[in-house]
């Protein structure tokens, strides 16, 4: 126990005291002023501050001085009138008050003893909840999902991590994740604003080889929650959380940023940057900069090369557009939103038609758009190539235009070589964009390298943990790899997080089938939210059965329903009830469809029937698949 005037430091259960009151202060506060205190009447430098306290970790001087206003904020003290801490300018601080050694304590000869030691360690007081350079402000608005992934995900993936804490620790300590900046300008129509930075933010940072950076979806679930850093770095499996808020007024905004270690919210850095509208791609490369360097680069795979500079001379106006048409991409498939989003990229490249983003975006858009058959798909997959070639044109490092080119060679040209060739070029650009990653992983798939496919879900599960769709798309190649236990734990998982997931029933059903397990299959199958979807299973499991009026039922359903649309389903249906001509008919609708679905054809168990006959090869040959 150290005593000084009337505070008393308790270095045994380390809380500070004030006659029988104990004083809030948080932890890393609490350890600078123990380290002054121990070392009373000398002058302890900063950087011998910083070296006992944080060996062997990058943290700015800044940092130290914010943690010493906390001191004397807590304490009572005065900068210009000391009567604890003395600084010493440009050199370090000095601990003034007389200090008496007491000795040790035990909890019960503490005031309040009925508090006892572990309450004392693991309570939250409220300098911990509300620290310096903290999370002060709480985010207004609902949690907006990403291409599908409902709201309820955020409650019920709280839930499946809490159950299981141990799965998302990092041991990685250049794991990031980008939390939505606040949006704090006076207006409600700025949140699209704050939430590009964000996103912007998050692809900055994917550029960088070896840094870990969460997925938006993930980061995202946070928006508008008050939870401390703490428990956000647990859940997402980070070292690190960057965020900050965004304040605008006209052409004024003022951007605040801080890093915090997740384990002990302790912050490595933080910035305030007051600028005009037009410096807002500069003030992205700085926090960008920043962060990397607070994370020690040199650290980093790539010998410490710095962050890839997205400084560009572009119009404010297009770029504002081009932040709304990522906010309305962001809210889901919706035709509405969608709609809006092609409208706003439309306005950016009006502004600046030389502004590739935009030009991605509007190809990534139209990608959608036909795979949701929300457009003609030829019409949708052809202004696609246009645009994504158009952003390439522009701008040959725009890593989100060759993205989109592949998915558009994926899913429409099933040109394999042009595919790998752009996801490849993409992949050197933003080696942690978690899109890329997945778009990798769907050309294995393709290909039929199921390992490889695998392996890279394994990473987005990573880099994208609280979003469904990470475990959903691994439980299904798992499911063609035969992995039915691994599929069911991830299904689970999917469920959990979101018991609406898109397809998570209906990959449960295939599972069940593929299993010889037809009755868990039709079950599954009743909870599916996608008719097509539902009806495959169900033809497929009254087969199964041996109930085939009722499966001829399901299956004329499905095709007086979703001929255009489900080809591929169909054809699966038969293949898997040994009628090989109407597969091969189905087999051949889907290719003059160019059905995404037929890319599944080398690995899907359920037209196993159909590999050994001759019109299965020449099937192969047509899609430029290896036999």
């Amino acid at each position: 126990m150290k005593s000084f005037r009337s505070f008393r430091l308790d270095t045994a259960n380390q809380c500070l005291w004030s006659g029988q009151e104990r004083v809030p202060i948080p932890p890393k506060a609490y350890d600078v002023l123990r380290y002054l205190v121990e070392n009373p009447g000398r002058l302890v430098t900063q950087d011998e501050l910083l070296e006992a306290l944080w060996p062997e970790t990058y943290v700015n001087h800044e940092i130290l001085r914010k943690y010493i206003l906390d001191i004397r904020k807590i304490l009572g003290d005065r900068p210009d009138k000391p009567v604890f801490i003395e600084t010493v300018t440009k050199r370090g601080y000095r601990f003034i008050a007389p200090v008496i050694d007491e000795g040790a304590s035990e909890p019960s000869d503490l005031p309040g003893s009925n508090v006892t030691e572990e309450k004392v360690r693991g309570e939250t007081t409220p300098s911990e909840q509300q620290r310096p350079g903290g999370r002060t402000h709480f985010w207004k608005m609902a949690i907006i999902p990403v291409l599908g992934v409902a709201v309820g995900a955020a409650t019920a993936g709280h839930f499946l991590l809490a159950r299981n804490k141990a799965s998302y620790r990092s041991s990685n300590a250049t794991s990031i994740a980008v939390l939505p900046f606040a949006n704090l300008s006076a207006g409600k129509d700025q949140e699209y604003f704050s939430d590009g930075l964000s996103e912007q933010l998050i692809n900055d940072l994917a550029k960088v080889s070896g840094l870990q950076v969460v997925a938006r979806s993930s980061a995202f679930q946070f928006k508008g929650k008050n939870e401390d850093v703490r428990e956000v770095g647990r859940k997402l499996g980070v070292a690190n959380v960057l965020e900050g808020s965004v304040r605008r007024e006209g052409n004024h905004i003022r951007i605040t940023a801080e890093l915090t270690k997740a384990n002990d919210g302790f912050q490595l850095w933080s910035q305030t940057y007051d600028r005009q509208i037009n410096d807002i791609m500069a003030v992205q490369d700085e926090i960008a900069r920043a962060t990397t360097e607070a994370l020690q680069l040199k650290l980093l795979v790539g010998n410490g090369q710095p962050i890839p500079s997205s400084s560009r001379n572009t119009n404010p106006q297009a770029y504002q557009a081009y932040l709304q048409a990522k906010y309305f991409i962001g809210r889901g498939r919706s035709k509405d939103d969608l709609e809006k989003a092609l409208a706003y990229a439309d306005s950016a490249i009006q502004f600046d038609e030389k502004y590739a983003p935009a030009w991605a975006l509007r190809a990534s858009v139209y990608n959608t758009m036909a795979e949701a058959e929300l457009i003609d798909d030829a019409q949708g997959y052809r202004e696609a190539q246009n645009d994504a070639e158009r952003a390439i044109a522009l701008d040959p490092n725009c890593a989100s235009a060759y993205v989109a080119l592949a998915t558009n060679q994926i899913d429409h040209d099933w040109d394999w070589d042009a595919a790998k060739s752009s996801v490849t070029r993409a992949a050197a650009l933003e080696p942690g964009n978690t899109e890329i990653v997945r778009v990798r992983s769907n050309l294995f798939w393709v290909l039929g390298d199921l390992d490889q496919a695998i392996k890279l879900r394994e990473q987005l599960v990573t880099l994208d943990p609280l979003r469904a769709d990470s475990f959903l798309d691994r439980a299904f190649l798992l499911y063609l790899a035969g992995r039915y236990k691994e599929a069911h734990a991830d299904l689970q998982k999917a469920l959990d997080l979101n018991p609406q997931a898109a397809f998570g029933n209906f990959t449960l059903g295939l599972t069940f089938i593929a299993e010889g397990m037809p009755q868990p299959a039709l079950a599954a199958s009743e909870k599916e939210q996608s008719d097509w979807a539902k009806l495959t299973v169900e033809a497929l499991a009254d087969h199964a059965l041996g109930r085939e009026q009722d499966s001829n039922a399901a299956l004329g359903e499905l095709i007086a329903k979703h001929a255009t649309g489900a080809a591929f389903q169909i054809a699966e249906v038969y293949g898997f009830r040994e009628e090989s001509d109407k597969a091969f008919k189905w087999l051949g609708r889907a290719y003059e469809q160019r059905d995404p679905g037929l890319t599944v054809i080398k690995t899907d168990p359920l037209l196993k029937g159909l590999r050994h006959d001759q019109r299965y090869a020449e099937l192969l040959k047509k899609m430029r698949l290896p036999g």
